[in-house]
């Protein structure tokens, strides 16, 4: 029962996430890639002022998914290369947190180009 109720909170929150990208892209001119920077942007900004951790806590996967959950682990991973190795953490401290996420989004977009013809738009 509780996997179930986590996996229901997770659906719940990153449901909400994408609601609100939906809204944003239908209500407003901003475009796909504004959207997502700035979901980059908000997740950055709500780790600093400290309601992405609670938030991250009560969904898992449904807040670590998403774009925010990105910025958030960027941000988090600055802080500490910058508490454990001063300045020059904050030019690496972010790449370091993030490695696994970029490196399995490079390995199953190459496996999916494999896999896979593309075709040119129309």
């Amino acid at each position: 029962m509780e996997i179930l109720m986590s996996c229901i909170k997770a659906f719940i929150v990153g449901g909400l996430f994408c609601v609100i990208a939906q809204v944003l892209i239908d209500k407003t001119k901003l475009n796909p890639a504004r959207i997502l920077v700035s979901y980059v942007v908000a997740g950055v900004i709500l780790g600093a002022v400290g309601v992405y951790k609670p938030l991250l806590d009560f969904a898992g996967g449904g807040a670590a998914t998403p774009l925010t959950g990105f910025g958030y682990t960027i941000s988090r991973g600055v802080k500490e290369a910058v508490d454990a190795e001063g300045l020059i953490g904050v030019l690496k401290g972010g790449i370091t947190a993030t490695a696994g996420g970029i490196t399995a989004a490079l390995f199953f977009g190459l496996l999916a180009s494999l896999i896979f013809k593309s075709k040119p738009k129309r």
